[in-house]
């Protein structure tokens, strides 16, 4: 080999050690940039709450005190380290602090991606894929738990998929990755959950003597990664917990991210769906039945509930680099094993240049810019009107539960549903949907309501307006106030 072409590998091989970085760094830069599309979901009020209460308290909650109609109620939670990282990144920047942790959060799931996939394929289609990946679940890009979970589940389903490729059993020095997503999101369900078909990736086209011995290695991870899972301060618990949701039964699709993928009009997860079909024609891939499971497992889950998309969105890859690269003709340079000083040295500054970089372009673009939470999830000015005039037990839409709990008021109802249980909700539901209106009248005779606080176009509100016993004291382009005829009045305020 030339010395000029040996240079010309090591450095192909320095610059794509970099590739990751860049690419991680141009996504952290976007999702910073468009920070407010991550304050959407009123969920990120009660999280950061409940983050600050296991600060304050040098505890874990193990039952419900946000509510009036649960108290007591027990009840765990499984992202409570995502949590206390909210809460600690909240108190320091305000909301900046989410925003930054969660685009953290992307960009490390997207480099992650990346440095995976390039084991097997060119760096453009390994970039693509990660972009695709990013925009397919730009839906589920939110101030929330399950993004700081992100990363690890990639990285913990990558591992499973290199051992898989190479007819091997994960590391088990890989297993306290389980233990942190654990602790970080209750999704941990489906790290366990992939183990099974991925042993029968490794175990496809073997000898029968091997595949006995290799699936009882498979079986004896699974094992201690189901025992990892539970080094968690609530223990054997955290897995109740995180099943609980699926519990729910009807109510699962009624809860927009768990309801089924809609294809009402065109969107990402539709033209993913699309991509993957043509990539399986113009290819002429041929999977083994195991990788052909683990695709339909995770397009059943994306169409059953729309949660899952992100899942299939940086999965999917995973499962078809090793075919995909199998086919390409073009080479793809190697790492080199005994790369000098200097170099290691070039590729180390540039990757600080680079983190360096990032963390200006912030401090810069924080110094003229204030992060805020959508408008539509906080009624602020209804909220103080119900504080001026000390409402007790207020029949909230299930979106303003966030923002009353952050308001330290009791709320009847919030995003914990399975802390309520299927036939609580579903009759919250029907009864601000008008499906029913005995439910309506009963659910505020039964939980001895003051007051309503309902969202301005809510069926629920239009209708206070004409039940005896009830009037309208505020209302404005986000929320109505209704409370009793006999309620205290004077400190009302007109409508707006």
């Amino acid at each position: 080999m030339s010395l000029s072409f040996a240079n010309s590998i090591a450095t192909q091989s320095r610059a794509r050690a970099l590739v990751p970085l860049c690419v991680g760094a141009g996504t952290y830069l976007f999702f910073v940039y468009f920070g407010d599309t991550l304050l959407q979901d009123s969920d990120s009020f009660w999280q950061i709450k409940i983050g600050q209460w296991i600060l304050d308290h040098h505890a874990l909650p193990y039952t419900d005190f946000y509510s009036f109609t649960r108290p007591g109620t027990p009840w765990v939670s499984t992202s409570w380290l995502s949590q206390v990282l909210f809460a600690l990144s909240y108190a320091q920047w305000g909301w900046a602090g989410p925003v930054i942790l969660t685009a953290l959060a992307v960009a490390l799931s997207a480099a992650i991606l990346v440095d995976l996939l390039e084991a097997h394929l060119e760096i453009p289609r390994a970039v693509l894929f990660a972009m695709f990946a990013v925009v397919v679940s730009l839906h589920h890009i939110l101030a929330r738990p399950h993004m700081l979970a992100l990363p690890v589940m990639i990285a913990w389903v990558g591992i499973l998929m290199t051992a898989a490729d190479r007819k091997d059993v994960p590391s088990w020095y890989w297993l306290p990755l389980m233990s942190l997503w654990s602790n970080l999101h209750g999704g941990f369900v489906l790290g366990l959950a992939l183990i099974g078909p991925m042993s029968f990736v490794a175990l496809w086209g073997m000898d029968s003597g091997k595949q006995v011995r290799l699936l009882s290695r498979w079986f004896l991870f699974g094992v201690a990664a189901l025992a990892a899972s539970c080094v968690t301060p609530y223990g054997w618990r955290t897995l109740l917990g995180a099943t609980n949701i699926l519990n729910l039964g009807e109510l699962l699709t009624l809860i927009s991210e768990w309801s089924p993928a809609s294809f009402a009009s065109f969107n990402a997860f539709e033209g993913a769906l699309f991509g993957l079909i043509a990539i399986g024609l113009y290819r002429g891939l041929t999977l083994s039945p195991p990788r052909i499971v683990l695709i339909l497992l995770l397009t059943w889950m994306a169409l059953t509930h729309a949660r899952s998309i992100e899942a299939f969105a940086f999965l999917v890859p995973l499962v078809l680099a090793k075919p995909l690269g199998e086919r390409s003709a073009l080479p793809r340079p190697g790492t080199q094993g005994s790369e000098s000083w200097a170099s290691r040295y070039v590729t180390a500054t540039a990757a600080l240049m680079i983190v360096a970089a990032g963390w200006t372009s912030t401090s810069l673009y924080m110094s003229h810019h204030r992060f805020t939470f959508t408008m539509d999830q906080t009624p602020v000015a209804a909220v103080d009107l119900l504080e001026q005039r000390k409402a007790q037990r207020i029949f909230n839409a299930n979106q303003f539960g966030g923002y009353l709990i952050s308001r330290d008021i009791p709320v009847f109802i919030d995003g914990r549903a399975e802390l309520y249980g299927e036939t609580f909700v579903m009759d919250f539901l029907k009864a601000v949907e008008l499906k029913k209106l005995d439910n309506l009248t009963r659910l505020l005779e039964d939980h001895r309501i003051d007051a309503t606080l309902l969202t301005a176009d809510s069926p629920a509100a239009q209708v206070l307006d004409h039940i005896k016993g009830w009037k309208r004291l505020y209302a404005d382009n986000i929320a109505v106030i209704h409370v009793r005829d006999d309620a205290k009045d004077a400190m009302a305020t007109p409508s707006r």
